[in-house]
């Protein structure tokens, strides 16, 4: 018994270890299939961590990759396209006119090889509202910016290269995000002033104006077609009556030369239908001349309204363009002159401003003088003529200093005059009389000069001045 059990242990123990390590592998295999991750059509695998090549993540699209537990991880981009309407209102243009562009784009992940890079650095983690949020703010810059560089009739006119220029511009601001311009659609264009609107009255007034022109240009043809039918259709029946007629005539001609003698009046009847038919010619033929002026009366009816329709009619376009300019040149005037005019008050209103400072502080340098005169008027007047005195000395002194006097003759006979002055002494007296004196001047003022300043009195300098001259 003891050696059954000593040769039972080990055949026990190797079950086990196959067991083991089977179920080792199994695990194993597990997780190996369990990180290695297929890429769906509809999205990209970024497989980030320690990739390699210098790069932050690793992009792939349409394959697969095994991922390295614990030092590499994934996550999935989806390429579902994200439909954004964009309503810029208010968009000014090159020509300075707000127009408002309702559109709607079409974005999405891009899969191209450096671009995917992009969107796996900035868009990885995003949902879907955040990258549309994300991708309409750059929209709106680039939407305005390529308004702002055409003019309203580009836009208007040429949508072909306005949504070339969007295009353009929009993607390539959204390819440094990792995305990618689907589609573009421009729904309507309108401006607040109306212009957009009055391009197209002008045009529908062209094209209107050029149908009415073609219209009345095809009636005319048509009317002048029939009245030249209906002209050739009664010179033929007019002639091929004249050829009836002159074939009667002759045959009965013959006859009646023949048989005159025995049928005279059947002669006789035949010239009365002979006469007979020539009033019935006749009046075929004024019938006929009064038709053809009918045709021509009304050949000219219609000349005239296609002249109207090509000359009187562009004519009134000119003038109502000519209108328009005088109009606009008489505002340009009338809004220079405002200005002008605001100019020239400004002007005015400073000066006005400057001399009423200078009046105040005249008022008020002349109140303070009368404070310092103790408030009494006249002596004030005194200061001010007492600071002026030194200037009226002067210019009294210099009244009679740029008299130049070369010769003085002076007949004098010896004798004196009812005052006792000679001569000599009278002229002299007289030039300096000339000169105003102080004391005259503040008289005439209504001020007197002060006693120091008076002098002597006119008596004393008499009878001084008549020493002095004997």
């Amino acid at each position: 018994m003891k050696l059954l059990i000593i040769q039972e242990g080990p055949n026990l123990g190797l079950p086990m270890t196959l067991i083991f390590g089977v179920l080792f592998i199994f695990l194993f295999l597990i997780i190996l299939i369990k990180r290695y991750k297929r890429c769906p059509s509809d999205r990209i695998l970024v497989v980030y961590g320690k990739v390699g090549g210098g790069q932050s993540a690793k992009c792939i699209h349409g394959g697969a990759a095994f991922i390295l537990p614990v030092i590499q991880d994934y996550e999935f981009l989806d390429l579902t396209p994200i439909s954004i309407e964009v309503n810029l209102v208010n968009a000014l243009s090159k020509q300075n006119i707000r127009v408002n562009v309702p559109s709607r784009f079409t974005i999405g992940v891009s899969t191209e090889p450096g671009i995917m890079q992009n969107a796996a650095e900035r868009l990885l983690g995003l949902g879907q509202n955040e990258i549309q949020e994300l991708a309409q703010e750059i929209i709106f810059g680039q939407l305005r910016l390529v308004v702002a560089s055409m003019d309203i009739e580009e836009i208007n006119s040429d949508r072909d290269k306005f949504l070339a220029n969007i295009s353009q511009s929009v993607e390539s601001e959204l390819k440094k995000v990792g995305l990618k311009l689907i589609n573009v659609n421009i729904t309507d264009i309108v401006d607040e002033s109306g212009y957009i609107e009055a391009l197209g009255k002008e045009a529908a007034a062209h094209a209107i104006n050029a149908a009415r022109k073609s219209v009345a240009e095809k009636t005319r043809d048509g009317s002048i077609g029939e009245a030249n039918a209906v002209q050739d259709e009664r010179t033929q029946v007019a002639a091929a009556n004249a050829q009836a007629v002159e074939g009667e005539n002759t045959a009965k001609i013959a006859v009646a030369n023949s048989d005159s003698l025995r049928r005279q009046r059947e002669a006789e009847a035949e010239r009365v239908a002979i006469a007979s038919e020539k009033v019935q010619s006749a009046k075929a033929l004024e019938e006929s001349y009064a038709a053809e002026k009918e045709a021509e009366t009304a050949r000219a009816e219609r000349e005239r309204s296609s002249q109207m329709a090509d000359i009187i009619v562009p004519a009134e376009i000119d003038k109502k363009k000519v209108e328009i300019d005088a109009e606009a040149e008489a505002e340009k005037i009338r809004r220079r002159a405002k200005g002008e005019a605001d100019a020239i008050l400004f002007k005015a209103q400073a000066e006005a401003e400057g001399l009423y400072e200078v009046l105040t502080k005249q008022a008020a340098g002349l109140d303070q003088i009368v404070k310092a005169a103790g408030n009494n008027s006249k002596d004030a007047v005194l200061l001010l003529i007492a600071d002026k005195l030194p200037e009226l000395v002067k210019t009294q002194a210099e009244a009679i200093k740029n008299i130049k006097i070369d010769k003085v003759t002076v007949w004098e006979n010896g004798g004196s005059g009812e005052d006792g002055k000679s001569s000599t002494a009278n002229f002299l007296s007289g030039m300096y009389k000339s000169v105003p004196p102080l004391q005259d001047m503040f008289n005439m003022a209504g001020m007197q000069l002060p006693e120091y300043l008076k002098g002597k009195e006119t008596g004393e300098d008499t009878s001084s001045s008549t020493e002095e001259g004997k």
